[in-house]
Order: structure tokens, then C-alpha cells, then sequence
């Protein structure tokens, strides 16, 4: 299985932002374009990018869904979009301005009905977003913890038809403090389905770490303070996945 690396466009009041631990108390912002910000990844190199509404988040419906679109209308490769994602209408808006994956969070955990019959109509179009404090899955834009565990719900929405996970360590989010990849890979053993790591990941190493679980289902990582820090630069990254692909071959 190949791994792709997700650069992350964190859109806040119109702008390219980051959060710290999900905090939006505690944001910085990088650029005042998130569609400037799209095309710089995608000439880069970057094979997909991993677009989240945060207003929309918190908000329980898309706020930024304009620039989104835009995004999605002007760059050469696939996005995919979370927060605030509630409705089948707003997926299919999404879908129709040409988004070509939709994060469902929040609703995958409050409404299954909802969750089972849009994994039924939209198959691989949707990914499950499963946001996690110490194993368990938050919601509403991580303001709010369950008492639900991540890979009990995964294995019944694989049930119903799911064959994508993003999987979020809330608390090394931001943090630069390396990616929860115990919990990535047994999420992606325990489903058999494609795993993407979102958290953490803060240098070079934490990419390559997990892409040794590729075989696992771990098919890539979404990647965001590491790049606006210059931690490293998408093309390292992806000169370095390369490599490894090049050494598994």
C-alpha cells in the first residue's frame, strides 16, 4: 500500500490557521489565503489536501464551504473536507463542487442511522473522522468528550460500509510531539480498513515510523504545523517516501 502525505489547510475566519490541541483559544495564523495556501502544496508536490473547516466545526454546519470550493474547483489534486459536516445535503453540496472525500465526525458518533446510509450511498467518498482523547472519540469540534471507544465504533461503521478513518490524538495535535502510532496501527489491524494518522507528526522520522505500517492499513498521515514551521518541507517528506518505497520494492 502506498502512503500519501496530507498537507492541512486549518481554515478559521477565512484563514489558514493551527490550533493547539484543538484550542481555539490558542491559534496562529499562517496565511490570509487558504487557496494561495492550496496551490503553494499542490506545486510542491503534494498528491491530495486535507482541508477542515473550523468554524464549521464548532459551529455544527460548513461556514467556509465558498473557499472550499474554491479549492477544490482550482487545484489539480483531490481534497478532502471535515467540520461541520452534518446532512446529507451538505455532502452532496460538497461532492457536486467537486470535494472528492468528505469527513463525517461528529454525526458518525450521534447519528449511526445517518452514518450507515451515507456509507451506503457514497462508499469511498466518505471517511469516518475519529477524534480521540485517551482512546475515546470527541466531538463538536473536540469540545466534548464520549465515553465511546474508537475502534468499538470503527468496527461497526466497517460494518456499514466504511473504508476510511482519519484518526486524530487530540492531545498531540499541534504539538509537535510525535504521532499516537500504537493506537494508528491497531485501529487499522482491528478494521482492515485504510487508516490516515492526523496529529503529531513533527519531523521526518514520525512519517517514515509510520509508513512502516503501510502493510497494516496505515495509508498515510496528515501533516500541518510540522510544514508551517519548517520543522521540514513537503518535498523532503515526500523525496523520503520515495525512497522508502524504492527500499520496500
Amino acid at each position: 500500500m502506498s502512503f500519501i502525505i496530507y498537507p492541512a489547510i486549518d481554515i478559521r475566519g477565512g484563514k489558514c490557521v493551527r490550533l493547539f490541541q484543538g484550542d481555539y483559544a490558542q491559534e496562529t495564523v499562517y496565511a490570509d489565503s487558504p487557496v494561495a495556501m492550496a496551490q503553494r502544496w499542490v506545486e510542491q508536490g503534494a498528491e491530495w489536501v486535507h482541508l477542515v473547516d473550523l468554524d464549521g466545526a464548532k459551529e455544527g454546519k460548513p461556514a467556509n464551504a465558498s473557499i472550499i470550493k474554491e479549492i477544490a474547483r482550482t487545484v489539480s489534486v483531490p481534497v478532502q473536507v471535515g467540520g461541520g459536516i452534518r446532512t446529507e445535503a451538505q455532502i452532496k453540496d460538497y461532492l457536486d463542487a467537486g470535494v472528492a472525500r468528505v469527513i463525517v465526525g461528529t454525526a458518525a458518533i450521534e447519528d449511526e442511522p445517518f452514518t450507515k446510509r451515507i456509507l451506503q450511498a457514497y462508499g469511498d467518498k466518505i471517511a469516518i473522522g475519529l477524534d480521540c482523547r485517551n482512546g475515546l472519540v470527541a466531538t463538536r469540534g473536540w469540545l466534548e468528550t464520549t465515553d465511546v471507544a474508537a475502534t468499538e465504533l470503527a468496527k461497526r461503521l466497517v460494518a456499514y460500509g466504511a473504508e476510511t478513518f482519519i484518526y486524530t490524538d487530540i492531545a498531540r495535535d499541534g504539538t509537535m510531539t510525535g504521532p499516537n502510532v500504537e493506537e494508528i496501527a491497531a485501529l487499522a489491524i482491528a478494521t482492515g480498513k485504510s487508516v490516515i494518522a492526523s496529529g503529531g507528526v513533527s519531523r521526518l522520522d514520525d512519517l517514515l515510523v509510520l509508513a512502516g505500517h503501510a502493510a497494516d492499513g496505515v495509508s498515510g498521515a496528515i501533516v500541518g504545523k510540522a510544514l508551517y514551521t519548517d520543522a521540514f518541507t513537503l518535498e523532503e517528506a515526500l523525496t523520503r517516501m520515495e525512497g522508502r518505497e524504492q527500499d520496500v520494492g
